[in-house]
């Protein structure tokens, strides 16, 4: 009997809202049909507090409504829907969650940081051809790193700290002054160096995942002039080229970086608080080379799945 299914996930991250669709076949096999995102930024004005804002919330709502008119026309459905550091953190987050399934009707399961940074390693590990190396996921609220040797996953951790909140707190919006951006440095140092398993990981080639990591990999492919600056799994740069693209932007204002071929509009503000994390870590482990990723949370959800419901995969 053929049981082709429709996956779908939806992802509530903490500056955007995700959806990607997935055929399976009764073989296990899958391919992904449709993926829509949304630039929700749930986790904007949580402050210290950390509380989900009603806007943000609103936003959110809007975009899942939204994913929900796409999905609800197809048959064969399985819908899976997660949340990740936003709403962990959020003191709010049972009622965030009783409103999503009162008006989108949605379960929203809560990964932990641990979880989360388990299934990027699952998302990446069957992309990448490489034994040796150090994940690393930029979100807008949380990064996560997990080390990993032979192909196998030996460290992980996930940190309180993102693209949204390190903008926000450390005004790294528009122009940037040298005070905030020391205080913002330190920060990340003093926070980074406490990985306790991070100095086993020296000179570990990076994969890196999350918007920013796409934004910089975009910029740098369209000042190559790539004609497809979307297909970025595999694609690498090294040390220099990171730093270059990072000096560039700090150097521009708000205005001048929504000018900048690659970098999304919505992302230019928050594009310096999400490389900060990124260029601490190669300067911690010395990293060379910087490889990007397309597998992440999502992919490794669906590899769990798929292992988990169809026995002849």
């Amino acid at each position: 009997m053929n049981r082709m299914e429709n996956l779908v996930i939806v992802d509530i991250g903490s500056n955007s809202a995700r959806m990607s669709i997935y055929r399976i076949e009764n073989d296990g096999y899958c391919v992904e049909l449709k993926r829509s995102k949304s630039d929700s930024r749930l986790s904007e004005g949580m402050g210290k507090e950390k509380i989900l804002q009603p806007v943000a919330i609103n936003r959110t709502i809007n975009a899942l409504k939204s994913f929900k008119r796409i999905y609800s026309s197809m048959n064969n459905a399985t819908v899976i829907t997660i949340a990740t550091a936003a709403v962990r953190q959020a003191e709010n987050q049972k009622a965030f969650i009783r409103k999503v399934r009162k008006k989108v009707g949605l379960d929203v399961r809560v990964l932990s940081g641990r979880e989360e940074a388990y299934y990027d390693y699952l998302g990446v590990v069957n992309k990448i051809k490489m034994n040796d190396y150090m994940v690393m996921d930029i979100g807008g609220a949380s990064i996560e790193l997990v080390r990993v040797r032979g192909k196998k996953r030996r460290d992980l951790i996930s940190l309180p700290i993102g693209a949204v909140n390190i903008s926000e707190r450390f005004k790294l919006n528009n122009s940037v002054h040298a005070a905030d951006l020391f205080n913002a440095q330190r920060f990340l140092k003093e926070n980074i160096h406490r990985v306790p398993w991070l100095k086993k990981a020296d000179h570990y080639q990076l994969v890196v995942l999350g918007g920013a990591a796409r934004s910089l990999a975009r910029i740098n492919r369209s000042h190559q002039h790539f004609k497809n600056s979307d297909n970025l799994n595999g694609y690498h740069l090294n040390q220099r080229q990171v730093m270059g693209t990072y000096e560039l932007l700090l150097r521009k204002n708000l205005h001048n970086r929504k000018e900048i071929h690659g970098l999304e509009n919505e992302r230019a503000d928050i594009i310096l608080g999400g490389l900060l994390p990124l260029i601490t870590v190669i300067d911690e482990i010395d990293s060379r080379r910087i490889v990007f990723s397309e597998g992440g949370v999502r992919e490794g959800l669906i590899a769990e799945y798929i292992k988990k419901h169809y026995r002849n995969y």
